[in-house]
């Protein structure tokens, strides 16, 4: 049950990767990643989040946020920088470099992917690796990333050669070495399906106490509460009847919601209901009285005042912000799907 939810929020926030680097470095060496606020207008216009990845194909090296520890990294690892800050590979740590030039970045965009460079000297070749981004939608709500970390590093190879991060280790090392024809799409989309599996890595990994989105997935009355409210966003629930669904009493299923997810059940419902809504808004096709019926509300009135108060402008007001910048129009191929029907 929890898995629905997790792929619903994937979906319906449109996970998209673009743009890779395939990394070839010689001891000393030290890269610095250029402010997000550069990244996003040259290589992923329109892009709301960036999530900023690598995966280390042979070698070792370290990485950190900017003013934090670094991190050992080594062959069949991934790092994953969950919000894009400003962070250092290197071949020691306490290196710092300067940023990327936005010549490269612009090379990079206007190039056949995967972007090649080249770190260090003419010595023996201390790490190779291919680097990466994701893009998402943030806003109004997008309870994944409000859960996350700023860094997970995850192991390839747990010693089962078959999991998707191995895969996409070995993959990725494959088409960035021969650039064959689409290889720029297959590593899109396998990126999607690595970052997939390191949330569900790190989902796995939470300590028992732990308290989140994520946590309350894993827990098996919290889980099955979103489950349901995910699968039927526009479905008239009540905590009764959510309750009932999962067998807990109403107000052991609010308290323990709550404890956990961190707000009431209703009231995640209503953000839910209207990250989907932004979604729908997105496309210039659909009126608001028809995103009103999508989610649930009987009148476009209502729906207005519900997405004015819990997002800050009415839905006209947010589709005139994406038509005037473009927000979120190209972000990715998914797309919202309600699944409003009743049962």
């Amino acid at each position: 049950m929890a898995a629905d939810a997790l792929s619903d929020v994937l979906k319906t926030v449109r996970l998209t990767g673009a743009t890779f680097f395939d990394v070839i470095a010689a001891a000393p060496w030290v890269a610095e990643s250029p402010p997000r606020e550069m990244i996003l207008p040259k290589i992923l216009p329109g892009a709301e989040h960036l999530i900023a990845y690598h995966v280390i194909t042979e070698g070792r090296c370290f990485a950190n946020i900017i003013g934090e520890e670094p991190i050992a990294i080594e062959a069949g690892e991934v790092i994953v920088f969950t919000r894009s800050d400003p962070h250092i590979l290197s071949s020691s740590p306490g290196m710092r470099a300067d940023r990327v030039a936005p010549d490269a970045l612009d090379a990079a965009a206007a190039g056949q992917l995967p972007f090649f460079i080249n770190y260090g000297g003419e010595g023996p070749v201390s790490a190779k690796f291919v680097c990466g981004y994701l893009a998402c939608d943030a806003q109004p709500f997008n309870p994944l990333l409000d859960n996350l970390p700023p860094v997970i590093k995850v192991r390839g190879n747990r010693g089962d050669d078959a999991n998707w991060l191995s895969q996409f280790i070995r993959v990725a090392a494959l088409e960035s070495a021969n650039k064959r024809a689409g290889g720029e799409s297959v590593l899109a989309k396998l990126s999607e399906l690595m970052f997939i599996e390191v949330i569900r890595r790190h989902l796995e990994a939470l300590p028992p106490e732990q308290a989140g989105w994520l946590a309350g997935l894993r827990d098996p009355f919290v889980g099955k509460t979103l489950s349901l409210m995910h699968a039927k966003p526009a479905w008239n629930w009540t905590i009764e009847e959510l309750a009932k669904d999962v067998g807990l009493s109403r107000s052991v299923l609010a308290e323990r919601f709550a404890d956990l997810v961190g707000m009431p059940p209703m009231y995640y419902l209503t953000k839910w209901r209207m990250q989907i809504a932004s979604g729908l808004l997105s496309d210039g096709n659909t009126n608001i009285a028809t995103v009103a019926a999508e989610i649930g509300y009987g009148s476009e009135a209502a729906f207005s005042r519900a997405f004015k108060k819990l997002v800050g402008v009415p839905p006209s007001a947010w589709r005139r912000r994406l038509d005037d910048d473009g927000s979120r129009r190209n972000v990715g191929p998914l797309s919202p799907d309600p699944r409003s029907q009743k049962p």
